[in-house]
């Protein structure tokens, strides 16, 4: 690839940890004594397709992430008819700020931060992004989240904001993510793109978007793959 970016900038629930894996273990951990025979894998996916909903329903705003993540999961809990005490609804909420990262995610990223800038730009609130990381012991030079732009991605807010913090134009930038609306989002506004299959993000590799597209610069299977593409 010529002329390569400046820096990197990742999706980090679902592109950079495994956002199903953590929470389903959480939710059988937590519930599953209680609910036995339950399909945890189905429940997080509802989980996280209402949290999709509710980021989308806020509009040109920003609302905490934890706060929609809670309200989903007690809309999702009384669907199912599940009683459960506000300690442990508490506690399967905080799951997410505690991913796990993909297997090739802290190796690709050590690749690539001899070369490139990298940074955050994720929905999640600044505390979870700064949660995830510690857990993850992820090498960014930098965090950003919507939060701070005051939108939630897909909002161009939220981009710009990255692209002004780190002193450079959106040529400059390299969006990375596994959801094709977020890094479309930011090629719209002149940022490189790079998308990353991830075959298992949904548990169910027939939920998951995988197909390489050339409307992207740079299409990886992991990250290991985006650093040798990327010369590192």
């Amino acid at each position: 690839m010529s002329d390569r970016p400046k820096a990197l900038l990742f999706d980090v629930q679902g592109t950079a940890t495994d956002f199903h894996s953590t929470v389903v273990a959480a939710a059988a951990a937590l519930l599953g004594q209680r609910y036995p025979g339950r399909d945890w894998s189905a429940f997080v996916n509802d989980w996280r397709a209402a949290y999709f909903r509710g980021t989308a329903a806020v509009g040109d705003h920003w609302v905490s992430v934890d706060s929609i993540y809670r309200a989903a999961l007690d809309d999702l809990l009384t669907e199912h008819g599940m009683e459960v005490t506000s300690d442990v609804r508490a506690e399967l909420n905080s799951a997410w700020k505690r991913l796990d990262p993909w297997p090739d995610a802290v190796p690709g990223l050590t690749r690539l931060r001899r070369r490139y800038t990298l940074a955050t730009l994720s929905n999640a609130d600044v505390d979870a992004v700064v949660s995830i990381t510690r857990h993850c012991d992820f090498p960014w030079h930098a965090v950003f989240t919507a939060e701070m732009a005051g939108a939630h991605k897909p909002d161009p807010r939220t981009y710009r904001m990255a692209a002004h913090y780190l002193g450079a134009q959106p040529g400059e930038i390299m969006m990375v993510a596994s959801h094709k609306y977020d890094i479309r989002a930011a090629a719209a506004l002149g940022f490189r793109t790079a998308f990353v299959a991830r075959p298992l993000e949904f548990g169910d590799p027939a939920l998951a978007d995988t197909a390489f597209s050339d409307e992207f610069d740079l299409n990886a299977t992991d990250f290991e793959d985006l650093a040798d593409r990327l010369g590192c």
